[in-house]
């Protein structure tokens, strides 16, 4: 009876013990994950940047081939259709952006050196009373007889009073310093980006020639995969669905970027197109990319405007046209697709951008979007689905 007892005890404990197991298998592989992705951060920006375009070019590639259209020539047009303005809007915006970075660190120091007037100018208008009571106290009694060297040390020799009104603002001089360290690592960071943008450009035209057809034979060839055309609609499905998401976020992002541009132009603000072009790209990031935009609007506005009530203008503007997209137009727009937690969209953002940086931020959402209609669409993971979509 006693064998039969701890027998029946072991097998019991048996289920447990394997799902113990599993459950740290899936942190460690979880784990491996992050690795991977932090130290292969170069080669796998390159694939997800490709997969997104490829996502977005796919179906219209597709489309095209029903009439007879070649999937390379297709393929070519669609990205010198979508590369080639862009180009010309980077070429256009160049040298306004690098007009704008030189003037960091001279903006910085002028915003610096207009608090600091400020706050003499304060002291100014408190120092007439602090110096009568000085005098007072200094006229006779006991205590003058104390202070009858501070004349000669108020005030310092002309050699020493030039050399201190020489000397630098040190918060000035740390701001210009960081100004120009930021100038020195874009450009020297200016070719490795182009090299990587070209590489994903190629990257993107071989997957829309060569990738459907080697999805399809990887079907047809493979045994895992048992209903194998119910699969292939599925993905295209998938992808159908995906697509529309980041056309319909690439439109209401260019929206955006249009309308504060124009609203910038209107109020006489410089390089409007710049900062419309800033804010519809930084959008793509949910909560951080508006403060980075209204933080970067504010100090275009000070430098145009001065420490004056006119300069918070731009970033004002700015501020409510951000609110009526992300209040109304989007959730109007994608509706069900763009329920997503904040808490969870912010640790996504903090995740990808510890891991890939401001392309990792820029890439957050949309990953974190893409995931979760994969998932929908192929019906798995809906306690993690129902995880991310729960709202406040």
């Amino acid at each position: 009876m006693t064998e039969q007892a701890e027998s029946a005890t072991d097998h019991a404990d048996l289920p447990s013990g394997r799902h113990g197991s599993s459950r740290a298998l899936y942190w460690l592989l979880g784990l491996a994950l992050l690795y991977t992705l932090y130290f292969a951060k170069t080669l796998l920006m390159l694939i997800v940047v490709a997969g997104l375009f490829t996502l977005l070019l796919g179906p219209v590639v597709a489309w095209l081939k029903r009439f007879h259209v070649p999937r390379s020539i297709s393929a070519v047009l669609l990205l010198c259709a979508i590369g080639g303005p862009f180009t010309l809007l980077a070429v256009e915006l160049s040298e306004p952006a690098q007009r704008w970075v030189k003037q960091v660190p001279e903006l910085t120091a002028k915003v610096t050196e207009q608090i600091s007037t400020l706050t003499q100018g304060e002291e100014t208008r408190r120092g007439p009373l602090i110096e009568t009571r000085a005098e007072e106290q200094d006229s006779g009694g006991f205590f003058s007889w104390f202070h009858g060297d501070e004349e000669e040390e108020a005030d310092p020799p002309p050699a020493e009073r030039a050399e201190e009104d020489s000397d630098e603002d040190p918060v000035s001089a740390k701001l210009k310093e960081g100004g120009l360290e930021m100038l020195v690592n874009m450009l020297a960071a200016a070719p490795l980006v182009i090299a990587q943008l070209v590489t994903s450009i190629i990257l993107t035209l071989f997957l829309l020639i060569f990738g459907p057809r080697l999805f399809e034979t990887f079907v047809d060839s493979f045994s895992l995969v048992r209903e194998k055309r119910q699969t292939i609609r599925l993905v295209g499905g998938m992808q159908l669905e995906l697509s529309r998401y980041i056309v319909t976020v690439s439109l209401i992002n260019t929206g955006l970027g249009l309308t504060t541009a124009l609203v910038l132009w209107l109020l006489g603000m410089e390089d409007p197109l710049l900062w419309g072009v800033m804010v519809g790209l930084f959008n793509f990031a949910p909560y951080v990319g508006p403060l980075v935009s209204l933080a970067v609007l504010s100090l275009a506005g000070i430098a145009q405007y001065g420490l004056e009530l006119m300069a918070l203008l731009p970033a004002v503007v700015y501020f409510t046209i951000n609110m009526f997209e992300a209040q109304l137009v989007t959730p109007l727009v994608l509706g069900r697709n763009m329920r997503l937690n904040p808490l969870i969209i912010m640790l996504w953002l903090m995740i990808w951008g510890w891991m890939w940086g401001a392309v990792g931020v820029l890439l957050a959402v949309p990953l974190l979007v893409c995931l979760k209609l994969a998932a929908g669409q192929l019906n798995v993971l809906g306690n993690w689905v129902r995880l991310i979509e729960t709202r406040a």
